[in-house]
């Protein structure tokens, strides 16, 4: 049996020792003092001690103190007899533990003497009820929001996914409280409006996380970053094809209404480089490197200085293997221009493949379409395996009801990549996964459309990051 010494005097002091009796365990047993009396009527007289005398007289605290207790607990209402009483429990016993109930902000804390300070816990507790604002757990594990609580509103985009479909890297949803009732989570257990999650984490990546439940249509490129990144490798691109590069480009930050940067490495043609100086004048940031030793390392610095939500390039760029694999590496939303016309654009195209990657991108192609105005097409190879792409399917008309967004469905008898080659303006959105990284090469005779997207490579495309 462990013993507890509770020194208490006052109404927190009292209804902190009523939650205890009310908190059954068998491995503990308290010592009470009190100043003035008070009768707990189910306190157990085999668990509970009481004590009636003043724990600031040194003589009667040391008789009481000859006991072996692991712990102090004291919770007074005068500031000066908590730090008598302290002093007393530190004459006698030099390196018993102390936690002591701060009303007063005191500051002389230990190792031994742990002050919990009352104005904190309260200004927290109230903290907890504002929305939009996480609610994180205080008193369990490290107390520092690996632990979080975040209700789904009705706009969210994690509404009617399914948990299996949802990417959970160093972190996982623990548990689905809905209608205040329990729910256990599964993988294809369905997300509803005004659920509640429970999230466990890396703290860094909850916060993420809970932006991402949060948010809502019209914020594209966030949560990923807030600014655009137009990047020009003048050894890559072609130098007659800058000119409506930036173009677009422009066109695109004044769709998006996000900050523009625009990066030029290996700067070769001083013409070119005066163009796009001059776009000062239109506020874009502009940044011209002419010593670049390790591009990759540049971008990825670039990427964070810039807090970049979206990257353009051209499709030369995109062609090179080493720039694929850089931008698939810093996990942000990359525009694949093309020789077609942005301009002209008025749907955005998503093939159903066999995996469920479109669900984890979906709210973002949802947040595309309605902040260009743009309508919705789906395309179904129907003979290939349906499963995954009913519930696919499933999922996208769920959102089309929530956002008011109506979406289109072609079910095919032949490959829509075929199809759509014929087709006369779109935008490709594709989740934006390792397999893109690949030499096109290895990917030649692939049946699977994701590894095929360049087949399209004459079209605008818009690859998605699976990851938050």
């Amino acid at each position: 049996m462990k013993k507890i010494l509770i020194i208490s005097n006052g109404t927190v002091g009292e209804r902190f020792i009523q939650r205890v009796i009310e908190t059954y365990t068998s491995e503990n047993i308290y010592y009470i003092v009190q100043l003035k009396e008070k009768k707990f009527e189910d306190a157990s007289p085999a668990r509970f001690k009481f004590y009636e005398f003043d724990p600031t007289s040194l003589y009667k605290l040391t008789n009481l103190l000859k006991m072996e207790f692991i712990e102090v607990i004291i919770a007074m209402d005068n500031q000066n007899d908590v730090e008598i009483t302290i002093k007393n429990i530190r004459t006698v016993k030099k390196q018993l533990r102390v936690v002591v109930l701060n009303q007063w902000n005191m500051m002389h804390e230990t190792a031994n003497v742990v002050l919990v300070n009352a104005n904190d816990i309260l200004a927290s507790r109230l903290l907890d009820y504002l929305p939009n604002v996480p609610v994180i757990a205080q008193n369990v594990g490290v107390g520092e929001g690996e632990i979080m609580e975040v209700l789904v509103p009705f706009g969210s985009s994690f509404v009617y996914r399914h948990i299996g479909a949802i990417e959970q890297k160093n972190w996982r949803i623990v548990a689905i409280y809905r209608e205040r009732k329990l729910v256990m989570p599964s993988r294809r257990r369905m997300i509803q409006p005004n659920d509640t999650l429970l999230l466990v984490g890396e703290p860094a990546v909850l916060k993420s996380v809970y932006k991402a439940i949060k948010r809502e249509l019209g914020q594209f490129p966030e949560p990923f970053g807030t600014n655009i990144l137009l990047y020009i490798d003048m050894n890559i691109v072609k130098h007659h094809n800058i000119y409506d590069l930036v173009e677009r480009a422009l066109y695109a930050h004044e769709k998006f209404h996000h900050d523009l940067v625009i990066k030029v490495v290996n700067p070769s043609n001083i013409e070119i480089l005066a163009y796009i100086k001059s776009l000062r004048s239109l506020d874009i940031v502009i940044n011209i490197d002419y010593d670049s030793e390790n591009i990759r390392e540049v971008f990825l610095n670039d990427v964070n200085k810039y807090h970049i939500g979206l990257v353009i390039i051209s499709s030369e760029m995109f062609a090179d293997y080493y720039v694929r694999k850089t931008l698939y590496d810093v996990h942000v939303p990359v525009l694949k221009l093309s020789k077609k016309n942005l301009f002209e654009v008025k749907d955005v195209v998503l093939i159903l493949s066999d995996n469920r990657d479109l669900e984890k991108i979906s709210a973002t192609v949802f947040d595309i379409s309605e902040e260009l105005n743009f309508n919705i097409e789906l395309y179904n190879y129907t003979q290939e395996h349906q499963e995954n792409r009913e519930q696919v399917l499933e999922h996208f008309q769920n959102l089309s009801t929530i956002f008011s967004k109506s979406i289109k469905v072609y079910n095919e008898n032949e490959n829509p990549i075929r199809k759509l080659k014929h087709k006369n303006n779109f935008i490709h959105i594709l989740p934006f996964t390792s397999k893109l990284t690949a030499h096109h090469i290895f990917s030649t005779f692939s049946t699977d459309s994701e590894k095929l997207y360049y087949k399209l490579n004459d079209y605008t495309q818009i690859f998605i990051p699976v990851q938050l």
